[in-house]
């Protein structure tokens, strides 16, 4: 599949998330449970999410992930526990996108490193992974993730 990267000027975008550890084979629960969470916590605050869900990757161990779960909101609300209320920082990001089943997205990473050594952008090592639409209702080879890397200045 060939794989369209570009980079992205983003504003600061407010989130309401979650930061835990995961291995990798333990993501679908953990992202269940995390993702019911956060929507029913925005239920009770009367809000909507702003977006699409997203998943940042701090780290690439598979077995003790570094990742924050969360969805786009439209300005800062309460913290709640373990739900924050944070900002995605606003900069350029190089971006991917991938159609098809979420466990085959690597070649797409692999796309996005080899152009981003292309072009002589750098990382800034978190990854985000945007999920545009909703796996209970899409087959997996229409699924739409699109990847995001921050970049240093």
């Amino acid at each position: 599949m060939g794989y369209k990267c570009e980079v992205k000027e983003k504003k600061v975008q407010p989130v309401l998330s979650v930061r835990t550890t995961s291995a990798v084979q333990n993501l679908p629960q953990v992202f269940g449970k995390w993702y019911g969470a956060i929507a029913q916590y925005l239920g009770e605050l009367g809000e909507n999410p702003a977006g699409p869900p997203f998943v940042a990757y701090y780290n690439m161990d598979m077995q003790n992930l570094d990742i924050e779960i969360g969805f786009p909101v439209t300005k800062k609300l309460t913290d709640k526990d373990d739900i924050k209320s944070r900002e995605i920082p606003s900069g350029k990001f190089a971006s991917c996108l991938h159609i098809g089943p979420y466990n085959e997205i690597e070649p797409a990473y692999n796309e996005l490193n080899r152009w981003l050594e292309e072009k002589g952008y750098e990382p800034t090592g978190v990854a985000y992974e945007v999920y545009l639409n909703d796996p209970s209702q899409t087959p997996p080879e229409d699924l739409r993730t699109e990847i995001l890397f921050p970049l240093k200045l």
